[in-house]
């Protein structure tokens, strides 16, 4: 891949798990200068070992940096966040990757780092946890959330830049509250129904027997039960009120399967299952159409953020985004289908 010069700013990662650890993979991967740094001395030396410099202290590795990425606990990120941005200037570009939204967004509001804070949320991971589990090209072809705001356009733009570019993602624009509704149903409660199926397989006196046969559909229903439980718990929490909101929705529809297999009606039974195929065809072939959207840089703020939400709102997502002069234009796809 070339990375175009808009790209290649020097980037700090913070927290190097899975998320944040295959992030500083790619850009060291890209040969950009990146430096991480991790609490964990054991997780810095792994690193190394890579071939990937780290730092020992969180304000030697955002020193002189133009991007920083915050990975880490989701509870730890508005201190983090406080702590980098005492260590860096103005004009360092500050994100997140952590898996919901709203809080930080907020957070990064009261502080007054809307110019500077993009919050951000790549779409890919695994049921593994840590460094070892980091891979580089984890985000290709993922989906990459990032909620512009008005005062942090030129933020904005430069991620978008850097993460299509560098780590061939797909950024979806969306607003931090849109967000977490979204994940909420998409990510959050398949992590509850996967440990819904896999605690009751647990408890079962058949527990052994229904191991021994458990194929692709248990298998695949209950993957994500294997993630690190404290992981789960923090990304639940923080999304609460959407979480249950999305899960009485997905309990509403399970009352209506079981209503229909209690009637013994199969008719209705097969009725709700082909409208639950709809939405599983929906994950592949998608069509999209194409376009270029020209925005004067010093233009009405408002205007380029209502246009970028609206586009995730309704599916869409941008592969790229260019600053020619006084004028920014995005390559954006919509959906052209439910």
């Amino acid at each position: 891949m070339v990375v175009g010069r808009q790209a290649r700013p020097r980037v700090a990662v913070l927290g190097t798990g899975l998320i944040g650890g295959s992030v500083l993979l790619r850009l060291h991967a890209a040969g950009l200068d990146v430096i991480g740094w991790d609490p964990d001395e054991a997780t810095r030396r792994q690193a190394r070992a890579l071939g990937v410099p780290t730092a020992d202290l969180l304000v030697e590795a955002v020193a002189d940096r133009e991007v920083v990425f915050l990975g880490g606990p989701l509870p730890t990120l508005p201190a983090t966040l406080v702590e980098v941005v005492a260590a860096t200037d103005e004009h360092c570009l500050l994100t997140d990757v952590g898996s919901t939204k709203g809080q930080v967004a907020a957070f990064a509001a009261a502080q007054g780092l809307t110019d500077r804070f993009v919050p951000g949320h790549p779409m890919a991971g695994s049921d593994r946890a840590g460094l070892s589990a980091a891979v580089p090209d984890l985000f290709a072809g993922a989906a990459w959330v990032l909620c512009p705001a008005a005062e942090g356009l030129a933020a904005f733009r430069r991620l978008v830049a850097l993460i299509t570019e560098v780590f061939a993602a797909r950024v979806v624009p969306m607003a931090a509250n849109r967000h977490d509704a979204v994940v909420a149903l998409a990510s959050h409660v398949p992590h509850l129904l996967a440990g819904a199926l896999a605690g009751a397989a647990e408890r079962s006196p058949l527990r052994d027997a229904v191991l021994t046969l458990a194929a692709g559909s248990f298998r695949d229903g209950t993957r994500v039960a294997g993630t690190p439980p404290q992981r789960t718990t923090n990304m639940l929490r923080g999304n609460r009120d959407e979480v249950l909101a999305a899960l009485a929705e997905v309990r509403g529809y399970l009352d209506e399967l079981a209503e229909a297999l209690r009637a013994d009606d199969p008719d209705l039974l097969t009725a709700r299952y082909a409208e639950a195929a709809a939405a599983r065809g929906g994950l592949a072939g998608r069509p999209y159409a194409e376009q270029d959207r020209s925005f004067p840089v010093a233009g009405v703020p408002a205007e380029e953020v209502a246009w970028l939400c609206a586009l995730g709102a309704a599916g869409g997502q941008l592969s790229g985004c260019r600053v020619d002069g006084e004028v920014v234009t995005y390559l954006a796809h919509r959906p052209t289908s439910a």
